[in-house]
């Protein structure tokens, strides 16, 4: 296979949370001939397994997947790091002879790689961010959210009162740099330095739900609570960006006595509904996504193979290259 207009080529599969991408990244990465690089924020951190929905070694079925177990859960991680480990990955992966393939809905991170965004040098600051997660302890999230809006109304409205752990990221920019997060986004280009395809799955909202609320009693069963109690008899903080995480939060109040198991895993389905519209939300506004409907399973293989058409016609990808590869 050969890059078109002389950029190097990138497969993304996106969509919200629950709706099916890992499923059928294995199928596209053996049909492509690819190496997949995970799009998820959370799935870096190590012992973090079920609440990130993990692939095991034996699950990937012998596919080669990047960026994932690449830090401790009480490391930093940012954006930056992801994009920069990316770009690095890609080129390390088609001088293998290989697809690249992102897979994942953390849509900022994606993003960022597709269009080469380019970051503000705006640093941490460990000590304003622990006053910040002071602040909302005392005064609530509401009061927390209300003080990113007073500074970036924008980033405001795209997060939820309840996503502590950006809206805390989004104060300490404009804390370090004076300037908006929201500004330094829409000051980006949205040029791509890759032959780009990015599809994107999408389904009846009701069924997604009644898909994550399924996926939570599915984590329950494989040991979440087990999971984050370990972690915290380890002595990870509820409050490292790693802990804020959906699935980890929620049931450390449980196992810290602040709500009833059965509160904890109702919040927790609630909590990534609201996820899945904002990154359904986010979606919307990126450029050149091929939107795939996957609600009905009966047409999936229809599906599958559309989506395979449309790899092809992008990347100039002889029909009969894909069959000898799915063999």
């Amino acid at each position: 296979m050969t890059t078109t207009n002389h950029k190097p080529r990138l497969l993304v599969l996106i969509g919200p949370t629950a709706v099916g991408k890992t499923a059928l990244s294995l199928d596209l990465a053996r049909m492509f001939n690819c190496e997949i690089i995970s799009g998820d924020s959370m799935q870096v951190y190590r012992q973090m397994d079920i609440g990130t929905a993990k692939l095991s070694p034996a699950e990937q079925e012998g596919i080669e997947h990047h960026m994932i177990d690449i830090h401790e859960p009480d490391e930093p991680f940012s954006v930056a790091e992801f994009q920069e480990r990316c770009t690095t990955l890609i080129a390390e992966i088609e001088g293998r002879g290989k697809l690249p393939f992102i897979v994942g809905g953390t849509g900022l991170y994606v993003e960022s790689v597709c269009y080469g965004f380019e970051f503000t040098e705006s640093g941490a600051d460990e000590a304003f961010r622990l006053e910040q997660v002071q602040y909302a302890e005392k005064h609530g999230a509401e009061a927390l959210h209300d003080k990113l809006r007073a500074v970036d109304a924008v980033s405001a409205d795209r997060l939820h009162p309840n996503d502590q752990r950006r809206i805390i990221r989004a104060l300490e920019v404009y804390h370090l740099t004076g300037n908006p997060l929201s500004e330094q986004l829409a000051g980006q280009t949205k040029t791509s330095p890759f032959e780009l395809c990015i599809i994107g799955l999408t389904m009846d909202r009701a069924l997604l739900y009644q898909r994550i609320e399924a996926r939570v009693d599915q984590m329950i069963e494989q040991g979440l609570v087990q999971e984050v109690e370990r972690l915290l008899n380890q002595g990870y903080s509820r409050q490292l960006v790693s802990m804020q995480g959906l699935g980890y939060k929620e049931i450390a109040a449980y196992i810290e006595g602040e709500c009833s198991f059965e509160e904890a895993v109702t919040l927790l389905k609630r909590d990534t509904r609201r996820f899945a519209k904002r990154q359904l939300s986010w979606f919307r506004h990126m450029q050149e996504i091929n939107w795939v409907d996957v609600t009905n399973p009966e047409n999936f293989s229809e599906k599958k193979e559309l989506i395979r058409d449309i790899i092809a016609g992008k990347f100039h990808i002889d029909l009969e290259y894909i069959s000898k590869q799915s063999k």
